[in-house]
Parts: structure tokens; C-alpha cells; sequence
């Protein structure tokens, strides 16, 4: 009897609390840039969630309530942390392919967010549409120039619709601070996202015939055909490397020098990030297993690439649910 007691609670905490993880995961990265804070944070929002379950009077919806919990988490987070940033944002462009590309110690890179973990499960095309449009990452890299409180605002009225009375109780303010934030954070937004691509949802008609080619190009080792896919001012990034390149013919004189390699060396496997074309890679070692290397993300037009986003880092791959080794 007591075991069955103590269930229910539990039951209807994740009866209640579940349906929103998926976004609360998305509302997260958006706040942090980074997926692996971001599963930090929803765990955290759970657990405490969990913990007053009880308590918890129903003064505001559930969704209300989660969202309250887990926004101040991420406040708190970012509170020991510096913005998140890309290559691109660091300094100019490299001039030189053919030179060594330079590490960078101590940088905080964005990561890119698999589509998979943030898809509303209803698949209903609105929603899919919403969610896409406010994770690009490009979006993503320009909120970083908020502060924490006017990312919070920006997010909770603009992407969310939340009302600026229940913003306020979120961030316990008021709808008079609320809404001067939200001025302040629309402003600058404006300032810093001018220059930044608009990428084709990879659902457009063309997008999965491009993706495929640049699959194919890398596993070729063709960078004759890398350069038909990219625009004439396409930019080419390489976290956790600081350099990174403009222009079609410097990036592919790039990859040709230091990427490509032979036919064979790498494997690339379609997936889809932040809203966006995205290709899984793995590298061959000597031992002639390939071994997770990172994601890239694509940023795209109707029929060229604008823009790759190459992320190192192998952990990534694990996170857009591939083993770290393939035989």
C-alpha cells in the first residue's frame, strides 16, 4: 500500500512535466549555445521540479512553472561563464590555405543542437517550422551578444509568446522592466544579426540532393566538386580552430590542403542541426576503423552551400546518436 502511494506522485509528476522537456531542452540551447549545458540544465529543472512537485499550488500552468525553473537555472549558469562564440567572431578572415590552422586555448565554442532532440513530437509542420526558425545558428551565435536577462526576455515574449505579465513572474520583475528588456534586447539584436545568413529549411525541395553530393564529394575526396557546391562567397569555419575563410576558392584550396586527404578517408552520414542541412563525420585511422571527428552544419541557398560550420568535436556525434567507432 505504501509502495503504491509513493508511486503515484511520481506518476503524476511525469504525466504532468514530460510533454514539455523537448522544448524546454530547446528553450535551454537557445539560452546557452550549447547542447551539453543545456541537458545539464533540463536535468537540473526536473530534479528540482521533482522536489516540489508537492508544493507546487497551481498558481501558474505547469509549462508556466517549468519554464520559471529552468530559465533561472540557465541564468545562474551563465552567470559564471562568457558568451559562446564561433571563428567568424573572433577576428577576421585567414588569407593564407596553405598555412597551419591556429588553436585556440580557452575559447567557449558554440555547439550545434541535432534537430532530433527538439522536433515537437507531433511533427505537426507549424511547430517543426517555429522551432527551426529560432535555432539557426546563426540566430543562436547572435544572441550571444545579449546579456543573460535579455536573452531571457527576447526568448520568453518573441520565440515562446509568452505575455510580458507572466515573463515577469518568471523573472520575478515587473511588466514595465519587462518590456523595457525586451526593447533594449530587440535593438541589439537587430545590430549584430544584420550580416547573417538566411539558411533554406532542409525540407525544401533540392536540399536532400545538395546534402547528398557533399557527402559524396567528401567520401571521394573531390575538392573539384565541393567547389560546384559552394556560392562564390561561401565562408568555411572549423571550431575548436580559430581560423576561418571567405571566399569559395580560398576555402577549397583550404580543405584540399588540409582536409580531404585521399578517396576513402572519411565517412559522412546525413543528419539535420539547428534547423538545418548537417553531415556527421568520421575519420579513418590507421588502424582502419573510422573514429568520430564532428558535425558540420550547412547553411544553404536554393541550390549552393553558404556557409560550413565544421565542428571537431567527436563528442558531438554521440550526441546526434552515432557510436563513436565504426568498423
Amino acid at each position: 500500500m505504501t509502495s503504491t502511494s509513493a508511486a503515484l506522485p511520481d506518476a503524476e509528476f511525469t504525466r504532468r512535466t514530460q510533454p514539455y522537456r523537448r522544448e524546454l531542452l530547446a528553450h535551454c540551447y537557445r539560452m546557452l549555445g550549447s547542447i551539453h549545458d543545456a541537458e545539464d540544465v533540463v536535468q537540473e529543472t526536473y530534479l528540482r521540479a521533482w522536489r516540489s512537485f508537492g508544493a507546487f499550488e497551481g498558481r501558474s500552468s505547469v509549462r508556466t512553472w517549468l519554464y520559471r525553473i529552468a530559465t533561472n537555472a540557465c541564468l545562474t549558469a551563465l552567470e559564471h561563464h562568457g558568451r559562446r562564440v564561433l571563428p567568424s567572431g573572433l577576428g577576421a578572415a585567414g588569407t593564407d590555405p596553405l598555412a597551419r590552422p591556429v588553436a585556440a586555448a580557452g575559447v567557449r565554442w558554440l555547439e550545434p543542437l541535432p534537430d532530433t532532440l527538439v522536433t515537437p513530437e507531433s511533427a505537426d509542420p507549424a511547430g517543426v517550422a517555429v522551432a527551426r526558425d529560432s535555432l539557426r545558428l546563426a540566430l543562436i551565435a547572435c544572441l550571444q551578444h545579449l546579456n543573460g536577462r535579455q536573452r531571457a526576455v527576447l526568448l520568453l515574449r518573441d520565440v515562446l509568446g509568452m505575455p510580458a505579465a507572466e515573463v515577469a513572474g518568471v523573472l520575478d520583475t515587473s511588466t514595465a522592466a519587462v518590456k523595457s528588456t525586451l526593447q533594449r534586447a530587440r535593438a541589439r539584436l537587430t545590430e549584430v544579426s544584420a550580416a547573417a545568413e538566411q539558411a533554406v529549411p532542409p525540407s525544401e525541395p533540392g536540399q536532400r540532393a545538395l546534402l547528398e553530393e557533399y557527402l559524396t564529394a567528401f567520401r571521394r575526396a573531390d575538392p573539384a566538386a565541393i567547389e560546384r557546391l559552394l556560392h562564390r562567397d561561401a565562408v568555411l569555419e572549423m571550431p575548436p580552430s580559430a581560423t576561418w575563410f571567405s571566399g569559395k576558392r580560398t576555402c577549397v584550396a583550404y580543405l584540399a590542403e588540409h582536409v580531404l586527404g585521399a578517396p576513402g578517408a572519411w565517412l559522412l552520414f546525413p543528419a539535420a542541426a539547428n534547423g538545418q542541412l548537417a553531415a556527421v563525420a568520421f575519420h579513418r585511422q590507421s588502424d582502419c576503423v573510422y573514429r568520430a571527428f564532428g558535425v558540420a552544419v550547412l547553411t544553404t541557398t536554393t541550390d549552393s552551400i553558404i556557409r560550413i560550420t565544421a565542428f571537431g568535436d567527436p563528442d558531438l556525434v554521440t550526441a546526434f546518436g552515432f557510436a563513436p567507432v565504426l568498423g
